[in-house]
């Protein structure tokens, strides 16, 4: 038994199969978009935690200058 792809629209399942040419192709398109949405926020998702690290590391590097600046500050004295 051999299950067929529906469609709940408006609280109404529809069954594809039942589609027009044009609503078929609206359908894919909506489909398609859906699964590109779920994959460009994957990516985003690591974008930004990517970008976290390298903002960190950015933070991290002006700490190491000014511990540079006291140490030198306090031999110099």
């Amino acid at each position: 038994m051999t299950e067929e792809a529906t469609v709940t629209l408006d609280g109404k399942e529809l069954e594809v199969k039942n589609f027009s040419d044009q609503q078929k192709y609206l359908y894919n398109q909506m489909v398609d978009l859906k699964n590109k949405q779920g994959r460009l926020n994957f990516e985003l998702d690591q974008i930004n935690a990517s970008y976290s690290v390298f903002e960190n590391a950015f933070k991290e590097s002006f700490k190491e200058d000014d511990e540079k600046v006291l140490e030198k500050s306090k031999t110099s004295s």
